[in-house]
C-alpha cells in the first residue's frame, strides 16, 4: 500500500501519533488558560503548519479566528538562503489583537523572526510562537517559540504536516527521512 511505500522512507519514528496528541493536548490547555479572554489571531505558516494547525484549533477553547500566510525561504532548495519572501499575506488586521503564529518546525528562526517582525509593525498587541517542533542546532537568528512540543534532532524531520518534496506531509507520525532518500 501506499502508506507502507511511505513508512519504508522513514528510517525512525522520533514522535508516534499517540504521542503526538497528548503533547497538543497539553499545549492547548495551556494555550486555554491563557487565551480565555483574548481573542487572538491563529496565524498558520503554510504549508507545513496546517496538520498542527487545524488539530490545535479543535482542541482551543476560547474564541479564535484563524489566518494564514505563506512565505517562502528556502528558494527549492533543502538549505534556507535566509531570505524570506511573503506570498500570501493575512486577511485579518491585527492592530491591537493578540497573535499566536502556528509553525510546524523552527530551524534557522528566519522565517518566524520576519514574521514577528512585520506583525509588530503593523501593531498586534502581543505576538506569540506554537511550533509542533524545534531543531535548535540549526538555528542563525535568534527566535524562541513561546511553546513547543518536542525538540528535534538536526535531521531530515517527516510527517504530521513536515515534507521533502511536498512529500510525507500526511504520515501520522514525526519521523526521521532515510538518507538514501534525499541524497
Amino acid at each position: 500500500s501506499g502508506r507502507a511505500r511511505m513508512n519504508n522512507d522513514v528510517e525512525k519514528v522520533l514522535y508516534t501519533q499517540d504521542q503526538v496528541n497528548q503533547r497538543l493536548d497539553e499545549l492547548a490547555n495551556t494555550l486555554t488558560e491563557k487565551y480565555q479572554d483574548e481573542f487572538p489571531v491563529l496565524v498558520s505558516v503554510m504549508t507545513g503548519a496546517m496538520i498542527f494547525t487545524s488539530e490545535m484549533m479543535k482542541r482551543l477553547n476560547f474564541k479564535l479566528n484563524v489566518d494564514y500566510v505563506d512565505v517562502s525561504s528556502y528558494e527549492e532548495s533543502s538549505e534556507s538562503t535566509g531570505k524570506v519572501k511573503l506570498i500570501q499575506d493575512l486577511s485579518h488586521d491585527i492592530k491591537d489583537r493578540p497573535v499566536i503564529i502556528m509553525e510546524d518546525i523552527i530551524d534557522t528562526g528566519h522565517t518566524l523572526k520576519y514574521l514577528a517582525d512585520l506583525f509588530a509593525d503593523r501593531g498586534a498587541k502581543s505576538i506569540e510562537i506554537c511550533s509542533l517542533l524545534d531543531k535548535p542546532d540549526r538555528r542563525e537568528v535568534d527566535v524562541e517559540a513561546d511553546y513547543v512540543g518536542f525538540k528535534v534532532p538536526n535531521e531530515f524531520i517527516v510527517g504530521y504536516g513536515l515534507d521533502f518534496n511536498g512529500l510525507y506531509r500526511n504520515l501520522p507520525f514525526v519521523g526521521v527521512l532515510k538518507r538514501s532518500v534525499y541524497e
